[in-house]
């Protein structure tokens, strides 16, 4: 496996990545990871150095890490995402009474095992919304992917103008 940064945590505040929760606010980490830019998948570990996550860095946010993976061998990239999307649009499409749908929420981020990511479905269209500099770096392979997954679709269209995106 390559090497990536790592996040240490401060005592006891593993907690809520031990229930899964994908969020490590600023306040939780003991340092920054050495080397880490904007959007780099870094190790998350507790204080005493056990594994708890993978995530998207985000230096500028309170939110620094947005934990996409609980399992050490499952490090996020872009094949990891194209099958959460795929999962969250098998979940939907498997809903009672869901047949012929054609307008709904395909990603709704933390729901779906991909924090900060949001894809609509619109018709023809799919819409997306990058929240984590992470994606940012997979904006091609998410549109590539989507349009995969979605035989009809016409176009994939952008809309990351949420005011918080900026500090991605």
């Amino acid at each position: 496996m390559t090497d990536f940064p790592e996040l240490r945590l401060l005592p006891g505040r593993e907690r809520s990545l031990l229930r899964h929760h994908p969020w490590v606010f600023s306040g939780a980490a003991a340092a920054e990871p050495h080397g880490a830019a904007p959007g780099d998948v870094v190790r998350v570990v507790s204080s005493k150095g056990d594994f708890l996550a993978w995530g998207f860095w985000s230096p500028a946010s309170q939110l620094r890490v947005r934990a996409l993976s609980f399992v050490e061998d499952a490090v996020p990239d872009v094949a990891f995402v194209r099958a959460r999307i795929a999962a969250a649009r098998d979940a939907r499409l498997a809903l009672p009474g869901f047949a012929g749908r054609d307008a709904y929420r395909v990603v709704h981020g933390e729901s779906d095992g991909l924090p900060g990511l949001v894809v609509d479905k619109f018709g023809p269209v799919l819409s997306i919304q990058l929240n984590a500099a992470g994606y940012e770096r997979m904006r091609g392979e998410i549109a590539a992917a989507l349009l995969e997954l979605f035989p009809g679709a016409a176009a994939v269209y952008e809309r990351s103008d949420a005011k918080a995106r900026a500090r991605e």
